[in-house]
């Protein structure tokens, strides 16, 4: 035998040995116990539930005393209520009140990508592990959901919509400075042709659904709130080219008409829907529309908005609006209309999201509808039935959990003792 092919032999018995010796990966297994659960699919308390998480997903819900895999993790959560990850439909994450008005512009473009950061963590430890943020510019929400997928820092699951599109002079464009003073706008669109051409751009750079203002808002300064501001063919337009590039759309809207002329048009949620009526009623029920609408931030626009500096024009339109549009949500219910969890956070501190549940409650739902339209109904209007929402097989392992009932007190989801990320601990004791 030649000294080549002895040393040829010698490495390759090394390897056969090493792999002989070697144990194969083990998959990352933990055990989650507690008092109760909540099954938002079936709407009913499960008593002493456990549930087996393996690489991220969910793969046994059980009750306690099952089998457990030998070596696998065990968090035990004695005297709480475990729910699905919770999950907000409308969020701008980086978004932060106490700058309103013109004092944004004490500061760099930058500057919200960092607030945005904060904010996603206090937003996954407030026990919500997934968010569709509904608007941001520079793309911000886009770079934050690549930092926390990559690792490098603490975020929920972001559906991001980049830039919301609008018209000029609309909501979404910026209505407060002079002729003299240009600012880039690249989601101001007008027209079939320049609208289809913006959605592709945002689908482009990162967009996983598409917002739009279809009517006047409250923090634009120079709109009225209820005023149409996108025609049926242009809406039309906008939600074909979504839809056939497999984009959800969300529409801004507040006014009657344009509420109507949104959902006829195929939109998937209504953003806000404050001066929606009957017959807005029954078209969402006939095109299986969702309604999403942020009716708690009145009481923190109207407690702190002057304060913050927000513009006396939006205050004024806040308080035309906010009853009407509690008032308007307690109708829907009553009527059947399909509802999801949103809350215009950053419009108020992202990170107190849950307080919106009381408020729901207040205006005409029961605490379980209020958490399924945080949980299954929520990912039914993301369409990730397959993966957020629920605590059930296949799903990811998002988790929260909270002292007590929330079913009795739906207050205490303001207070979240644990969360888990698939499989992975956020808050509360260590497994």
């Amino acid at each position: 035998m030649t000294m080549k092919a002895a040393l040829f032999l010698r490495i390759t018995l090394l390897s056969l040995c090493a792999g002989a010796g070697a144990a194969p990966a083990l998959a990352d297994t933990v055990v989650v116990s507690a008092d109760h659960m909540i099954d938002v699919l079936a709407g009913r308390v499960v008593d002493h539930p456990q549930i087996t998480i393996v690489d991220g997903r969910i793969t046994a819900v059980a009750a306690q005393g099952s089998a457990i895999t030998p070596g696998a993790r065990r968090v035990d959560l004695p005297g709480m209520t475990l729910l699905p990850g919770l999950i907000d439909m409308h969020t701008h994450i980086t978004s932060d009140p106490r700058y309103g008005g013109y004092h944004g512009l004490e500061f760099t473009d930058n500057f919200w990508t960092v607030v945005g950061v904060a904010n996603a963590k206090k937003t996954v430890e407030a026990g919500f592990t997934t968010i569709r943020n509904v608007g941001s510019g520079n793309y911000d929400d886009v770079a934050i959901k690549q930092g926390i997928e990559q690792g490098f820092v603490p975020g929920p699951r972001i559906v991001p919509a980049t830039y919301a599109i609008g018209a000029t002079g609309g909501h979404c464009d910026d209505t407060e400075f002079p002729p003299s003073i240009s600012v880039p706008e690249p989601a101001v669109a007008n027209g079939p042709t320049e609208i289809r051409a913006t959605v592709r751009k945002l689908r482009k750079y990162g967009a996983e659904v598409i917002k739009f203002c279809g009517t006047g808002g409250v923090f634009s300064k120079t709109d009225t709130v209820g005023g149409q501001q996108y025609d049926l063919a242009e809406m039309q337009a906008l939600v074909d080219e979504a839809h056939m590039l497999g984009l959800r759309v969300a529409v801004h809207a507040h006014g009657t008409a344009g509420i109507n002329d949104a959902i006829r048009a195929g939109v998937d949620t209504i953003e806000h829907g404050s001066l929606a009526d009957a017959e807005s009623f029954a078209l969402a029920k006939q095109h299986g529309t969702w309604f999403s609408m942020d009716i708690y931030n009145d009481d923190y626009i109207l407690a702190e908005g002057e304060k913050n500096g927000m513009f006396k024009e939006s205050l004024a339109k806040e308080r035309s609006i906010g009853l009407k549009q509690r008032q308007t949500f307690q109708a829907a219910v009553k009527a059947g209309v399909k509802m999801v969890f949103g809350t215009d956070a950053g419009v108020y501190p992202n990170g107190n999201n849950a307080r919106q549940f009381a408020t729901m409650v207040k205006w005409g739902m029961t605490p379980m509808q209020a958490i399924q339209a945080a949980t299954a109904n929520a990912a039914e209007a993301l369409g990730r039935t397959a993966d957020v929402g629920a605590i059930a097989v296949g799903r990811y392992g998002d988790l929260i959990a909270v002292t007590g009932d929330p079913l009795a007190d739906v207050t205490r989801l303001q207070s979240v003792a644990f969360v888990m990320k698939g499989g992975d601990m956020v808050k509360g004791p260590s497994p």
